[in-house]
């Protein structure tokens, strides 16, 4: 296996925000900014890519994931739904109801396919319950493409388009789908299992077709190769690592989120840097990311 300097730089700490429950960024290329979430603080952060021109606004509900829409919008998720965020003025505005009616639970990761689909996941927020399920939003109509999971996490695309990842946290298993032209999933199967501790977390594709996964309790982000074998991993020095982003001219810069949640007094002594915004130089470049389609 690869060592950690033969994939990656040493991950530095960008941005000490202390977030709670670090989610969700998003690399913004036309901006040139880093956007990311504090899904327990309900925030939603974004800086400049040298970590500069810091701005944070606070959120309505816990937020949990925030894209780039074709019109120049954002989209956020809240608790019971898909929200516009207005930028200027702070605002949340309310876009298209989701699970509003399931008490208990909370949206988490998402992300955009290069059709311009939105992927994103729901969980009991007390995870305790198999509430959660996986949706498909193509930009006007809401589709249920999976459920029965605690918490769901790291939707992610292979470069060729047909396959999809997604995450069962709580079984530290990452599962592949046979992703069809038109969105639909089919042949669920095991793609990896976490079993060296810790527990699967966002993730990203890189342009070779690895998958990287970032593993809360794991200080470390893993990759793995197109059969789900681990090759690499590049370690961190706190051990929630959430989500991860590939950003940059060259989609060699990797953007990292963390989290506090869960930690001790004595550990989060311990690991001051728990929370921060990291970056780290990866040796292949990943791929760019998509601006949700909407439709009228």
């Amino acid at each position: 296996m690869e060592t950690n300097t033969d994939i990656a730089t040493q991950p530095v700490p960008l941005w000490e925000v202390g977030a709670t429950l670090g989610e969700g960024v998003l690399w913004d290329a036309p901006a040139g900014q880093v956007w990311f979430v504090d899904i327990k603080g309900r925030r939603l952060h974004r800086c400049a890519a040298d970590g500069s021109d810091q701005r944070s606004w606070d959120a309505p509900g816990q937020v949990s994931f925030v894209v780039r829409a074709i019109d120049g919008g954002l989209v956020v998720s809240l608790e019971d739904g898909l929200y516009r965020f207005i930028e200027d003025s702070g605002e949340f505005v309310p876009f298209v109801k989701v699970e509003a009616d399931v008490d208990g639970n909370r949206f988490n990761d998402g992300h955009v396919d290069a059709q311009g689909r939105l992927w994103f996941g729901s969980m009991d927020d007390s995870e305790a319950e198999r509430t959660g399920a996986l949706y498909r939003f193509d930009g006007k109509n809401v589709v249920t493409m999976d459920d029965g999971y605690i918490i769901t996490n790291g939707p992610a695309v292979s470069p060729d388009g047909r396959t999809l990842y997604h995450t069962d946290t709580l079984d530290k298993r990452v599962y592949a789908f046979d992703l069809a032209e038109d969105g639909s999933l089919s042949n669920k199967r095991l793609f990896a299992e976490i079993t060296d501790g810790g527990w699967p977390d966002g993730m990203a594709v890189d342009a070779e077709g690895h998958v990287w996964i970032a593993v809360f309790r794991g200080w470390r982000i893993e990759r793995r190769d197109p059969s789900g074998r681990k090759v690499g991993e590049v370690r961190f020095p706190c051990s929630n690592i959430t989500k991860l982003a590939f950003a940059g001219d060259d989609l060699r810069t990797v953007y990292a989120t963390s989290a506090r949640k869960g930690l001790s007094a004595e550990e989060l002594a311990q690991q001051p840097l728990a929370g921060a915004l990291f970056t780290f130089r990866a040796g292949t470049a990943g791929l760019p990311h998509h601006v949700l389609r909407l439709q009228e």
